[in-house]
């Protein structure tokens, strides 16, 4: 019996490929002759991609990512099952083992394809670049919800003792925007768990930000999910709130210019959260400072005359 030809083709391509069989062309990515060896002079830095066994890789314990999506990681196992992994991960030698940089997902992807070995870059990184690096390239590739963008530069912050200058700069970003971004983490955590899976969005957020009450910012974002309320909606339901003379602040938020998030920064060393800035659309507007003691404000002024 003649065999039958693969259907779906035209006679053009059939042709171009010359009765090729297509699986041919479809083989796994591999590593054939670069396993990772376990001695310790193995390079701790290295260009080359190497195969490493899964049973010696450490997931990354400075992952800013939350959740994985089982959907997601299940397709991408079975892309690597057909033509293995294509983007090697990166990791960092510790000990006998090797920590993860960056690539958990596709890590995790090829667990679930049933690799035994995982191709990999190795990377020499402190404790403080592995954090930077985790962040920074979760941040870049965007795939991050916005509450984990925020804790993402918090932690940055806190743990890299960065400012947020410095930390706009490591993440490509304006100070402005960082400093807007970080004002998530100040809504009810209610409203921060309808942001993260997408209830709302960032628009409605910045509105609901202008609440002063968490518990009608509750409210509120509650009409959101049950009404399907747009951010001019959002912004309608606020104004009326303050007309019926309820605990909110119905104007829209606006951006302070650049400099006045510097003046903050830079007072709030020596006063902490005991400080207060209130500024009008045409620049009016005052700044008030609170202190503890004489010694503080002696601080302060030490600090100005050496500038």
């Amino acid at each position: 019996m003649a065999k039958q030809q693969a259907r779906g083709l035209g006679k053009g391509l059939g042709a171009l490929l010359g009765g090729e069989d297509l699986t041919e062309l479809r083989k796994p990515v591999g590593y054939i002759n670069k396993e990772v060896v376990t001695k310790a002079e193995t390079p701790k830095d290295t260009s080359d991609v190497l195969r490493i066994p899964v049973d010696l890789i450490e997931p990354n314990p400075y992952q800013p990512r939350m959740s994985f999506d089982n959907e997601a990681l299940q397709e991408l196992a079975s892309s690597i099952r057909t033509l293995g992994l294509i983007q090697p991960i990166t990791v960092r030698r510790k000990g006998d083992k090797y920590q993860i940089i960056s690539g958990e997902r596709r890590y995790r992807a090829s667990l679930l394809a049933g690799m035994d070995m995982v191709p990999a870059y190795i990377r020499d990184a402190s404790e403080q670049g592995m954090l930077e690096m985790a962040i920074v390239e979760n941040i870049q590739r965007e795939n991050l919800d916005p509450i984990e963008v925020a804790m993402s530069y918090q932690r940055l912050m806190e743990e890299c003792r960065l400012t947020q200058e410095q930390m706009a700069d490591r993440v490509g970003k304006k100070r402005a925007s960082v400093a807007n971004q970080l004002r998530l983490l100040k809504l009810p955590a209610k409203v921060q768990h309808d942001l993260k899976v997408g209830l709302v969005s960032v628009g409605h957020a910045k509105v609901l930000l202008a609440v002063e009450d968490p518990a009608v910012q509750e409210m509120l974002c509650d009409l959101i999910v049950k009404n399907g309320l747009s951010v001019r909606q959002l912004e309608e339901k606020v104004k009326a709130l303050e007309k019926g003379e309820k605990s909110t602040k119905a104007e829209e938020p606006q951006e302070l210019p650049d400099m006045y998030y510097r003046l903050l920064e830079n007072v709030g060393r020596y006063f902490g959260e005991n400080i207060s800035l209130r500024r009008s659309r045409d620049g009016k507007g005052s700044l008030t400072i609170k202190f503890d003691s004489d010694a503080q404000m002696e601080q302060f002024l030490q600090a100005l005359d050496q500038r």
